[in-house]
């Protein structure tokens, strides 16, 4: 089973990306901020991070660059999420997967997983 991190402090979009990727056969493991993040990553060995861009405590770059300087987490796919247009959140954070931009479909959203993860939809 592919376990998803879901790092987003909006608990309302967090709480449906659970709910949808675990109805799509997904563990995902759910953080608010990008220190939570960080900690959960120390915990569970994600094959996908969705990654909010604009957070609390420790935002959506700062995040992204400290999970790729760690050799551990560098290679894992980083999906990122804002309601920012796409340009201004790549040039923060270069080397990310793919972009979702808020308000998502849910089509696009399992396309963007299921892209990441090499899956078939």
């Amino acid at each position: 089973m592919k376990t998803i991190l879901v790092v987003d402090d909006e608990w309302a979009i967090a709480e449906v990306l659970e709910a949808l990727l675990a109805d799509e056969g997904y563990r995902v493991i759910v953080a608010n901020n990008g220190k939570q993040g960080l900690e959960r990553l120390r915990e569970w060995r994600p094959d996908l991070i969705m990654l909010d861009f604009m957070m609390p405590i420790l935002d959506g770059p700062a995040t992204f660059a400290a999970l790729k300087a760690d050799p551990a987490t560098a290679s894992i796919p980083v999906i990122l999420m804002s309601s920012l247009p796409e340009e201004t959140v790549a040039q923060r954070c270069a080397g990310y997967r793919s972009f979702l931009r808020k308000p998502f479909r849910i089509a696009a959203v399992l396309a963007a997983v299921d892209g990441a993860l090499g899956r078939d939809p």
